[in-house]
């Protein structure tokens, strides 16, 4: 090396300085020191200066406690629990991308007439409400802030419909969090008034209604759980028969689609419906053992179709708890009804807090960065595809699923591993400003477990150790996603 490649890097090196040392100051220097405290027994209670406790090496001894704390894997499920919002906001953010990919003022101007007649309807009902019709003033005040937008979105296109859909994602997360807690008060809430008087409309249809017919939802639940377990099996004994998903592609979708008949056995309040679930998902498996019987047409790789097999399985039971939940509060609306529908506590009710900061988020999801990848997504997609889909004589349905849908694969392929990651890491600032983790520990992720145990009870060894356990589980599913849903996008 030369004089002046030596000046050329020294002045490449001085240039680099300040981020070489923040990376080593700031990023690998903690980390480092981190992974050392995971092997110790550092505790802020016995190590400090007014002790002279020595730190010593227990090596695996935080993560045998870890394993053995029934803390961590309640708060590990917690945070399961509200990634269940994944797909959803997922699905939010794709659909609010279509409609905002939509031209409202070109053509024969079809959507912009009904647009502004829209807008026209609910702007006159809100004047209507405010000039004395009966309401509350929280129905007013949404009826007008829905006129305000449809008018503003009309006259300014849709470039006034992207700006607030993606508003609440640049709003300090803080802030968000204050006015959505203000939101869910149980007495003063806006949300609890606007709920009072449709609960009211609700428990007075279900109290002229004889008990039996209502509390026969839950058989209707329970049947439509067997009959998604069992078009799901279907499903997937057809691809797997025509080649478009291997075994174990096969095993990941019916093992998501399993638990809800399984979670049936201890959580469904009406024992006699357990017997149509259990029969049900029986017949199921008994038709896809017949399909494997017979042999597929065309083979694969057993992880052909992955991506396909869990985005279905997981959709499924998704779908499975939530009419296992209807089906619950189905067979004691009679009784709820009785004594009186009440709102929910929200944020201080043990079953509400997870689902009132799942709402939250979903809320703020749909318009975030997801929506802009699939509105830039879109953009790309050649309209040639279109056109000949159109040909084709194809539906709308048949355009998105054969077209749009693959055609994003990418896109949706980014938005899933980076939710994933988001979701493991997730649920601190929320849970810090919200709920403090409570009520006895229902929304405690396991960032907010690692902030309790390193600064607030101070066992800054044990700490470390969660916070490794929790990178290991992220960098696992991190590794699985690219290694299976990557091939999925290239195939």
């Amino acid at each position: 090396m030369n004089k002046r490649s030596k000046r050329d890097l020294a002045i490449g090196l001085g240039f680099l300085a300040p981020n070489i040392l923040g990376f080593l100051v700031f990023t690998l220097g903690p980390l480092l020191f981190s992974m050392f405290l995971a092997f110790t027994n550092w505790d802020l209670r016995l190590h400090n200066m007014f002790k002279e406790e020595p730190l010593r090496i227990v090596m695996l001894e935080n993560f045998s406690r870890m394993l053995d704390d029934p803390d961590f894997w309640q708060y590990l499920g917690n945070t399961l629990f509200l990634m269940m919002s994944i797909p959803f906001s997922i699905a939010g953010s794709l659909g609010a991308a279509i409609l905002l990919s939509q031209d409202t003022g070109g053509g024969s101007n079809w959507v912009k007439k009904r647009l502004v007649a829209t807008a026209g309807l609910v702007f006159g009902l809100s004047c209507l409400l405010m000039a004395g019709a009966d309401s509350s003033a929280m129905t007013i005040l949404i009826g007008g802030l829905a006129g305000l937008i449809l008018v503003g979105g009309t006259l300014g296109g849709t470039t006034v419909y992207r700006t607030l859909f993606f508003l609440p994602h640049f709003t300090s997360g803080v802030a968000t969090y204050i006015l959505w807690k203000k939101l869910y008060n149980p007495s003063t809430g806006p949300v609890t008034n606007a709920l009072r008087p449709l609960l009211d409309g609700v428990g007075s249809l279900v109290n002229g209604l004889p008990p039996g017919m209502v509390q026969g939802g839950a058989w209707l639940c329970a049947l439509v759980m067997f009959l998604l377990f069992f078009l799901g099996t279907r499903s997937l004994a057809a691809s797997w028969r025509d080649g478009e998903m291997g075994g174990f592609a096969v095993l990941i979708g019916l093992g998501f689609m399993a638990l809800p008949p399984v979670a049936a056995i201890s959580w469904f309040v009406l024992p006699a419906a357990l017997w149509l679930i259990a029969g049900g998902s029986l017949a199921a498996l008994l038709v896809l053992a017949a399909q494997v019987l017979r042999g597929r047409e065309y083979p694969c790789r057993s992880d052909e179709g992955l991506g396909n097999g869990i985005m279905l399985g997981a959709v499924l039971m998704i779908a499975q708890f939530g009419f296992l939940g209807l089906g619950n509060v189905l067979f004691g609306l009679p009784t709820m009804a009785a004594a009186g529908l009440q709102t929910p506590e929200w944020l201080t009710q043990y079953d509400w807090a997870k689902p009132s900061l799942m709402f939250m988020g979903l809320w703020a999801a749909i318009g975030s960065n997801n929506m802009l990848l699939y509105l830039a997504g879109l953009s790309n997609i050649p309209g040639e595809l279109y056109e000949a889909a159109q040909i084709d004589g194809t539906t709308a349905f048949q355009k998105f699923w054969h077209v749009t849908w693959p055609q994003l694969a990418p896109v949706t392929f980014f938005i899933v591993v980076m939710s994933t990651i988001g979701g493991l890491q997730g649920g601190f600032e929320m849970a810090r400003v919200m709920t403090t983790g409570g009520p006895a520990g229902s929304t405690t992720t396991l960032s907010y477990y690692v902030y309790n145990e390193g600064f607030t009870t101070g066992r800054l060894g044990y700490a470390a150790g969660v916070a490794w356990a929790m990178f290991a589980l992220v960098f696992s599913v991190t590794v699985f996603n690219w290694k299976f849903g990557s091939r999925q996008v290239n195939d």
